[in-house]
């Protein structure tokens, strides 16, 4: 659905317009996950392990993340304003309805990800953006893609009041809360930044038709993100509780499993698209379809970093926030470094190469470090029970 979201923006926009647009949605999409502070990822942890307390202060905790994250979202908001307008009155609703799915993660449960994240969002944004494209109405697309969030957010709070009891604060929640998150916080931010930067690079060092070009191009990340976002989410409460119990072999067991699906998922994908990319760019318009080496490097990349799993998942289950940070550093700094030397001379197969660079250090750092510390690896013995499973479906 986004990828034919893109589709009907391309179609509708000009090359320049369109740039300008997928510049400030990446923008306030950017801004949003820095203002989230990682909240989400702190309350999958402590409600992972509450579970054995009947989850006791929860509330709490949900409390004690959201009151941060309004206030930067809003703040932000105010400032971007006059750069953003409605998408940036949209930026404290993208944020809390995102903590909100994070927290129903934490009780092991994924159909409200699943139904409110992955269907109703991108499903309503297709609906509302293709309605204004055919009503003539361009300039309603603003409108189209932010409305959505604030049914998402509605949804999302319903979910979690069904499932946690109201119990009073706690003394010291936030501060535990926020011990264990600010390390992530911080790399969260990054890892924000890291995913639409290039986007926002492209426009201002190419233009925005370049920026078109290269997120048409690479649209198709999306594929990889969404399966690498929607095992990790599954498995992620369970390999909390597998590393704070000592199970190595249960954590091992889950990354393996985890990472062979991912393999099996998106490799077929992969493959297809960069044999099909001249020929596929093209339903996005005529001009698209010189970006053929764009998919080229996009799909040999994703191919790695889904051969490595998700390690960054597993790292900071284990406890070692502070490491995840260092190393998502190291990855923009990567990233920026060959943007800014690429881009004005390449345009958005400089972007491409740049971003490439980045996630190769961010995948291959944490897996060598997992390796050393834990002896785990993305391939193993649980691979074979994985592909025999896959094979009796």
């Amino acid at each position: 659905m986004q990828f034919l979201l893109v589709v009907v923006v391309t179609r509708a926009l000009a090359p320049s317009a369109a740039g300008a647009f997928f510049t400030a949605t990446a923008l306030a999409l950017m801004v949003a996950g820095v203002a989230k502070l990682d909240a989400g990822n702190g309350l999958v942890y402590f409600i992972a392990r509450a579970k054995t307390y009947g989850y006791l202060g929860i509330s709490g905790y949900i409390r004690a993340a959201l009151v941060p994250c309004v206030v930067v979202s809003g703040a932000a908001g105010v400032v971007l304003y006059p750069r953003l307008g409605l998408l940036a009155v949209a930026l404290p609703v993208i944020v809390v309805g995102d903590v909100l799915l994070a927290a129903t993660r934490g009780f092991g449960v994924m159909r409200p990800t699943v139904l409110l994240d992955g269907v109703l969002l991108p499903g309503c944004q297709l609906v509302l953006a293709a309605g204004a494209a055919w009503a003539g109405a361009v300039e309603g697309l603003p409108v189209a893609w932010a409305a959505p969030y604030v049914l998402v957010l509605v949804l999302a709070a319903a979910e979690v009041r069904g499932r946690v009891p109201w119990t009073p604060y706690l003394p010291g929640t936030g501060r535990d809360l926020w011990r264990y998150t600010a390390p992530r916080s911080v790399a969260g931010a990054i890892q924000a930044v890291f995913q639409r930067l290039d986007i926002v690079l492209v426009a201002l060092l190419g233009g925005p038709a370049q920026a078109a070009v290269y997120l048409a191009a690479t649209r198709f990340k999306v594929v990889g993100q969404l399966a690498n976002q929607g095992l990790a989410q599954a498995v992620q409460a369970r390999l909390v509780r597998a590393l704070a119990d000592g199970e190595a072999a249960l954590a091992r067991e889950l990354y393996q499993a985890a990472t062979i699906w991912l393999v099996l998922l998106t490799w077929p994908v992969w493959v297809a698209y960069a044999a099909l990319a001249p020929w596929v760019l093209r339903v996005f318009g005529p001009s698209y379809g010189s970006a053929g080496p764009v998919a080229l490097v996009l799909a040999g990349t994703m191919m790695v970093a889904t051969a490595c799993g998700m390690v960054d998942v597993v790292l900071t289950a284990a406890g070692h926030t502070g490491t995840s940070l260092l190393n998502l550093l190291a990855a923009i700094t990567c990233t920026v470094a060959l943007d800014v030397a690429l881009i004005p001379a390449h345009g958005a197969l400089g972007a491409v190469i740049g971003w490439s660079g980045g996630v190769i250090v961010k995948n291959l750092l944490p897996l060598w470090q997992l390796h050393r510390r834990y002896g785990l690896h993305p391939f193993g013995r649980h691979t074979l029970t994985a592909l025999r499973m896959r094979a009796a479906t």
